[in-house]
């Protein structure tokens, strides 16, 4: 009797060892898997970026491609949006006759002189009428010429980049969607600026 009861005990040892095992390597095979519905966090352009010097900022929800504008550079070669494809460019619409852009244009300079580099530009256009000569010296006056001169004086980029006045800017991705815009004057050297750019850098170089 007494053997039954020691293989009885053993038996109901061993399942409940089996028993702890299972629920031991479910539990472990459960939290590996992600809950349903959950997204794995990645770096990049979020509405949260959106505060401070740039809460007008407005990150679009979709990215959609951005039209291939033309205009062209200080002496006078034509250029394409697209030749910037690769890197992250944050486009600025500007003009000598406006007096938010004339504040605005210096911090634009110091963010191309802190991030620009290979994978980012600050690509401002000039679509004043008065010619290359009158945006240069605009350029030359308010100290930016960290900015390299691209001009459009026929304002047709306007259109193109849907920009309702000015200044406008656009950031884009390095496939030539639209990440958010701006319109109107922005702190484009503070800290909210250089986060939001070097986000949108980091979006193509994370792996």
């Amino acid at each position: 009797m007494k053997t039954r009861y020691r293989t009885l005990a053993a038996g109901l040892v061993i399942l409940a060892a089996i028993t702890g095992i299972y629920w031991f390597q479910s539990g472990e095979r459960k939290a590996a898997v992600p809950l349903a519905g959950a997204a794995l966090v990645q770096p990049g352009v979020s509405k949260d970026l959106a505060k401070g010097a740039l809460a007008a900022f407005v990150v679009k929800p979709q990215r959609v491609p951005v039209a291939d504008i033309a205009f062209q550079d200080g002496v006078g070669a034509e250029m394409r949006l697209s030749q910037w494809r690769g890197r992250v460019v944050l486009v600025n619409l500007w003009a000598t006759w406006c007096a938010p852009c004339r504040k605005e244009m210096p911090a634009l300079a110091e963010l191309q002189r802190q991030v620009g580099s290979e994978d980012f530009e600050v690509v401002a256009i000039s679509i004043d009428r008065k010619g290359v000569a009158a945006s240069a010296a605009f350029i030359a006056e308010t100290g930016s010429q960290a900015l390299k001169l691209y001009v459009e004086p026929s304002g047709k980029i306007l259109d193109d980049l849907e920009a309702l006045g000015l200044p406008a800017t656009v950031l884009i991705d390095r496939q030539g969607n639209e990440i958010g815009r701006l319109l109107g004057p922005a702190e484009w050297a503070s800290p909210e600026a250089f986060a939001l750019i070097r986000a949108a850098i980091a979006e193509g170089t994370s792996g």
